[in-house]
């Protein structure tokens, strides 16, 4: 008869001896026991660890319901449809609201940032979408990644920003821009260029064409932006006649809108900071200086529609609809119901006296025209960001201002 181990221990082959039914019920004994102790470990063990990964499910199914809640509508394309784009300086005023844009079309959308003059706050409704990536990356570094389209937003923008540093803005537009074009070389990718108005310079043609070569002081406190689109520009076309890359090339205007920076120095900004706090509205020179601000809605609408247009040469984007900047003073006033007083200051060096588009190319070959008037809509404070996708704390008039560069841009 063969001989049964249990846990190591055997049973007796004598069983029906007094002794052999003693120690087989010892045996027995002992198996039952380390059986009753290894099962009351393993209990304790899942009921600890249950303990640890339940509240952890329960941040997830949180996380997850308010994702859900969170996100804006987005479109559902096939495969062949569906793009891989990617923004530089998507983070920044126009940059994320092109985000919303193009996330809310249903593309696949990666914005890269150095967070310099841009804000996470401005993306983050997106993050964790399946079709959005956000990287912290100055694309005066080389970046590797796979796209169909490029849209190169990465400078600063404001007076303030780029005369405090105008080597990186320099940079920024020259050494980001060969990297960005290289990019695209290597991939195949199209990239276009936000360039903008201050190519013209304080103009002397009014108003301005693509045609119109410009005025620019070279050396000017404006020049690390005036100069670093100009030559962005030049590469641009250089590399689509010597690599064959696609590029398109967009002269933003002023731009205004939800996510302005309330202290970049810019015109709009400066004059709704100011009504706000009931300080004196400030005036570079007589006022007399005229400016065209469309939203950022329309600026984004037309960036799109050339991106995926035929058209390769610079085309204008802004609204052609012209005020004096103490125009604009006495609108924001009226708009905030400010009692702020309106102050003359000496005229800011190589501030343009006179800024608008002439918008013929992209109307004929775009189809593309603002479609939001100055003054048409009301001033909105703390939140201010046309749904569906919110928008962080700030103060802006829902719509309009953008490009250009000096305290009265």
């Amino acid at each position: 008869m063969p001989v049964t181990a249990v846990s190591g221990q055997h049973f007796s082959p004598c069983a029906s001896s007094p002794e052999g039914l003693a120690h087989n019920l010892a045996v027995w004994g002992n198996f039952v026991n380390m059986r009753s102790i290894q099962e009351t470990s393993e209990l304790k063990i899942e009921s600890k660890i249950e303990e640890i990964v339940e509240p952890l499910r329960e941040k997830i199914r949180d996380l997850e319901k308010s994702f859900t809640q969170k996100y804006p509508p987005v479109k559902f394309l096939s495969e062949k449809d569906r793009k891989r784009i990617l923004i530089t300086g998507g983070a920044g005023f126009v940059g994320s609201h092109l985000t919303d844009k193009l996330m809310m079309d249903g593309h696949e959308v990666t914005v890269v940032d150095n967070f310099f003059t841009g804000r996470k706050r401005n993306v983050e409704h997106w993050i964790g979408h399946e079709n959005f990536e956000l990287i912290n990356h100055d694309v005066v570094e080389p970046l590797y990644i796979e796209v169909d389209q490029i849209y190169h937003l990465a400078s600063p923008a404001s007076p303030p920003n780029y005369m405090y540093n105008p080597i990186k803005t320099l940079k920024t537009n020259t050494i980001g821009t060969l990297n960005m074009l290289g990019l695209a070389k290597r991939v195949g990718a199209r990239l276009l260029l936000a360039s903008t108005s201050e190519v013209y310079g304080d103009p002397e043609v009014h108003p301005q064409s693509e045609e119109y070569w410009g005025h620019v002081n070279p050396i000017g406190p404006r020049a690390c932006y005036d100069e670093g689109k100009r030559v962005a520009e030049t590469m641009c076309y250089a590399y689509m006649k010597q690599e064959g890359v696609e590029v398109r090339v967009a002269r933003i205007f002023n731009t205004f809108g939800p996510r302005m920076h309330m202290n970049d120095g810019r015109v709009v900004s400066n004059f709704i900071l100011q009504a706000l706090q009931g300080e004196p509205l400030t005036v570079y020179g007589s006022g007399s200086q005229t400016r065209a601000f469309q939203y950022v809605s329309d600026l984004v609408n037309g960036l799109v529609a050339l991106m995926n247009s035929n058209v390769s040469s610079p085309v204008n984007l802004g609204n052609p609809e012209e005020h004096t900047i103490l125009e604009f003073a006495q609108l924001i006033k009226n708009l905030v119901g400010s009692g702020s007083e309106i102050q003359f200051l000496s005229e800011a060096q190589d501030d343009p006296q006179k800024r608008k588009p002439d918008i013929k190319r992209a109307k004929l070959m775009l189809g593309w025209e603002p479609v939001v008037r100055v003054g048409a809509t009301p001033l909105v404070v703390k939140g201010s960001s046309p749904p569906p996708p919110p928008a962080p704390q700030g103060v802006a008039l829902a719509p309009r201002l953008h490009s250009g560069a000096s305290r009265q841009t």
